[in-house]
């Protein structure tokens, strides 16, 4: 194992393996842990003994989204204060979940995401720059008009705008019949599972391989992926400014919970209510 604070990184049988480990924190992603994620992914993709790359979260979370304030997190911004304004916010959130994200999904080698409990906000757009997406069944995701606004992509327009429009989350069974996750697995399954499937693909030709996912990407970037990306982008920096708004809908939650996030927890009780009244 290489020696990073927020991640674990290992190599067996031609399988790289990325672990968020801040359990503690349900692996929220602090910029220190997306900037050592970045540079694991690096090193997987110039290491000619890795075939394959996997991406997990340590404990019973894969990542409860953005680090809105952890110790260690405001340590390191006290160290390395944002810039002020809208530039500078809009420069971190570019350094942060731009430019990794992408260079993520082109990774020169197959991807895998293993994903458990809560896969919120920022642990989508890490999951979706993932080519295979496996998940538990008690995995429970949330879109929204996110950084890296991949949603349309990872699912049809019109699914996202009627779950986004309401804001709700989607458990595991609904990512797979909309076509996010891969397939869905028992929860004590999951790591025999991607480590099996991993190692059937690492057996495979890693030219063909990368070859595959370079034909696959391209498809969507003759619609417009990337472009559409940095556009979406734009717009979430306009969304997010317009919370601080007089006028703004939504009450602001107690705590660090964003109110879109509080919000989606509101509807996921009111349906599980509804289902068991049912």
């Amino acid at each position: 194992m290489s020696n990073y604070s927020q991640i674990l990184y290992e190599v067996a049988d031609g399988i790289g393996t990325i672990t968020l480990n801040r359990p503690k924190a349900r692996n929220a992603q602090s910029r220190i842990l997306i900037e050592e994620v970045d540079s694991a992914f690096e090193r997987a993709s110039k290491d000619t003994g890795v075939r394959v790359i996997v991406l997990k979260g340590a404990g019973d979370n894969f990542s409860g989204g953005h680090d809105l304030g952890s110790p260690e997190e405001l340590a390191d911004r006290e160290l390395r204060p944002i810039g002020e304004g809208l530039r500078g916010r809009y420069t971190r959130s570019w350094d942060m979940n731009i430019d990794p994200t992408l260079r993520w999904r082109n990774v020169p080698k197959p991807t895998i995401a293993a994903i458990q409990g809560y896969c919120i906000f920022a642990g989508w757009m890490v999951a979706s720059a993932c080519d295979v997406i496996i998940a538990a069944e008690d995995a429970l995701f949330l879109p929204t008009n996110f950084q890296y606004f991949s949603v349309p992509w990872d699912i049809s327009p019109r699914k996202a705008k009627a779950i986004l429009f309401e804001s709700r989350l989607v458990d595991a069974e609904e990512a797979e019949a909309l076509g996010f996750v891969s397939w869905v697995v028992p929860r004590s399954a999951l790591d025999a599972e991607v480590a099996a499937y991993a190692g059937r693909v690492a057996e495979n030709d890693p030219f063909q391989l990368r070859m595959i996912k370079l034909a696959i990407n391209q498809a969507q970037e003759a619609q417009g992926f990337t472009s559409h990306i940095y556009g979406a982008h734009a717009l979430h920096m306009l969304s997010s400014t317009g919370e601080a708004d007089p006028g703004y809908a939504l009450k602001k939650p107690g705590g660090k919970r964003r109110p879109m996030v509080q919000r989606a927890f509101e509807n996921y009780e009111l349906r599980k209510n509804r289902g068991a009244a049912e």
